[in-house]
């Protein structure tokens, strides 16, 4: 029997496998809505066998977009656009779907990738970024507001409003983007976060306001209904003091105050707080984190992300309990049915739908269930 397509609970929801359709920024939105794109993006992601499809990091407030085409869901035209497009993936797809909410702090305004990605000016139609701290991304960009207490209340009711329009929009789950250099994650890091009140300094008072919104979304979220959170555990940053990096040691004491607040779940990434960072890529490169996580919180699951790309790469990875769930991005994106051959490879079976069962290959029959053979 495959690990990879055994069942997990998460709350109320039981997905069918362990693979997950990690979000994946398409920057084809209009002023945060959802557009045809979407629809077909996430479409043909649904009918492909995953567990979960995860749609894209979508802004809970203007400011909040990484690139003026980022998806957002902080009004009602951006809760009905989506509504629109779920309504759509839904009438073909039984899949479970969640939303990563996001806010982009100093890396927001920013140009679309296949348009160089560089900051956008306000004086070019850009948009005011905000931070912890006045501390730019990089020496090259004006430095970006530095947050008033009043100012940071007010958005943690923003993550909380975005959290009701999902579950208004009936999704199954939700992921908090707390890595890759954006908002949360710039709270963390002892070098964006140069504040002087209880929300800087020590490593407990740089984790508090993230906890806070984490815990207030947690409260806001149904409680049969699961909440992960995706943090970077480390910032690739080894030429820097140990006090002034945010590193596997650290994501884990993080990861256990989530716990404690009922997460259901650590996406265990890395990277993306420095443009001096130095990865060392690899496949998989990114699953010791998710280990070690997974070792000292037992308390909650552990997806692993990263060059995970090859059926038995992933089983391997749930098999030997480095993780309990992984997340495909670009092989996703490569082939959207990998799920499909997975299950072909590892001797399992997945969910495809009826006007694609005749597309089974006979060395794999059974591959679509035994109703798919009956159908012949």
């Amino acid at each position: 029997m495959s690990t990879l397509f055994a069942p997990l609970q998460l709350r109320s929801l039981v997905l069918a496998n362990r693979i997950v359709v990690s979000p994946m920024c398409q920057y084809s939105a209009v002023e945060g809505r959802a557009q045809p794109w979407h629809c077909v993006h996430l479409g043909h992601l649904a009918l492909g066998g995953a567990g979960l499809v995860m749609i894209e990091a979508s802004a809970v407030e203007p400011a909040g977009r990484i690139t003026y085409g980022d998806l957002g869901l902080y009004d009602d035209t951006t809760e009905e656009a989506l509504a629109r497009t779920l309504a759509t993936v839904r009438s073909v797809s039984q899949a479970p779907i969640g939303i990563q909410l996001a806010h982009a702090g100093r890396k927001a305004s920013s140009a679309r990738p296949w348009e160089g990605g560089k900051l956008i000016d306000v004086d070019a139609g850009g948009w005011q970024r905000v931070a912890p701290s006045a501390a730019s991304y990089s020496d090259d960009e004006p430095a970006p507001h530095a947050l008033s207490r009043d100012e940071l209340d007010a958005l943690k009711m923003r993550f909380v409003d975005s959290v009701h329009r999902a579950d208004r929009l009936g999704l199954d789950a939700i992921e908090v983007h707390a890595a890759h250099g954006y908002l949360l994650h710039q709270f963390l890091w002892p070098r964006s976060n140069l504040r002087e009140d209880e929300y800087g300094g020590s490593r407990e008072n740089r984790m508090r306001w993230p906890l806070e919104v984490i815990a207030a979304m947690r409260a806001a979220w149904p409680a049969h209904k699961p909440l992960g959170v995706r943090i970077s555990a480390t910032d690739w940053r080894d030429d820097l003091p140990a006090a002034q990096r945010f590193d596997l040691p650290d994501a884990i004491v993080f990861a256990r105050a989530c716990a404690q607040l009922g997460v259901d779940w650590i996406d265990a990434s890395s990277g993306g707080i420095s443009p001096l960072q130095k990865i060392a890529l690899r496949p998989g490169y990114q699953v010791p984190f998710a280990e070690a996580i997974r070792r000292e919180v037992p308390d909650t699951h552990v997806m692993a992300v990263g060059l995970i790309t090859e059926p038995r790469q992933a089983e391997e990875i749930v098999a030997s309990g480095q993780a309990d769930l992984v997340a495909l991005a670009r092989a996703m994106l490569y082939d959207p049915r990998w799920p499909w051959r997975a299950a072909a490879e590892l001797g399992a079976k997945v969910e495809a739908p009826r006007q694609y069962w005749r597309s089974e290959p006979r060395e794999h029959r059974g591959l679509f269930g035994d109703t798919a053979q009956g159908q012949r």
